[in-house]
């Protein structure tokens, strides 16, 4: 069956990581992540990995605290090799060979971003782990998964969350407001909905990269998507009519 999508770049939050405690990392998660990317890797899916560190600490949460926004920020993406690594163990318990690369050097534990190695661990059937955001201060995970997505000529972005998809307000918030299927980039801006940063949107624009942001915590929705299936809400240039 034909794929809709060959080469992913899947954006995990960090606190998808961590248990009923809402902090840390809770190995059954790291677990059934694995189990849903295992999914999508055994049709021939070429997949690469974003993941937050909000898990174990948020650079702006903390800076807001009192810490120097730089240091702040170089933590969390500290934390982000952390959650990589305990992606990477429960990938390769499922008997998935992975790759961390990281955008700060720290060669004991994982790989410099290299583009054109990366692209070559997907041509020998490796899921790729992309941990320490872009190297630099003031910049998300988000954007860090849409400046790889764009690299490495991904499909698409796929960003998995708590919800069903993009809303108009809050849904915990507002059990009224409405859930959307499609909308265009310039919709996210206009209408300051909580997707990814501005940063982030703006790079898959300027690029036409697609976003599809779903409910990760649903089992077996991430196959579903690549295979075609209409789920979550999905960020294009035009809404199809």
């Amino acid at each position: 069956m034909a794929l809709k999508y060959n080469r992913i770049l899947l954006k995990l939050s960090g606190e998808a990581l961590a248990g009923e405690q809402g902090y840390a990392i809770d190995p059954g998660k790291a677990t059934y992540m694995a189990k849903e990317i295992k999914e999508v890797f055994d049709l021939g899916v070429e997949v690469g990995i974003v993941i937050g560190g909000g898990n174990i600490i948020r650079g702006i949460s903390a800076s807001s605290n009192g810490l120097d926004r730089v240091s702040a920020d170089y933590m969390g993406m500290l934390a982000t090799v952390i959650n990589a690594l305990a992606l990477q163990n429960a990938l390769e318990q499922v008997e998935i060979q992975t790759r961390i690369q990281t955008a700060i050097e720290m060669r004991e534990v994982a790989e410099p971003f290299i583009q054109r190695r990366a692209i070559r661990h997907f041509e020998k059937g490796r899921v790729v782990i992309f941990a320490a955001g872009t190297g630099n201060p003031y910049f998300t995970t988000d954007t860090a998964a849409s400046l790889r997505a764009v690299e490495l000529n991904a499909d698409v972005l796929i960003k998995g969350t708590k919800v069903a998809g993009v809303y108009s307000a809050d849904p915990v918030i507002e059990p009224t407001a409405e859930l959307y299927e499609e909308l265009t980039y310039l919709d996210i801006l206009k209408q300051s909905l909580h997707v990814m940063d501005a940063t982030a949107v703006s790079l898959c624009m300027d690029n036409k990269l697609p976003i599809l942001v779903y409910n990760f915590t649903e089992s077996g929705y991430l196959k579903r998507i690549v295979e075609g299936e209409k789920l979550g809400t999905l960020v294009q240039e035009k809404v199809d009519a």
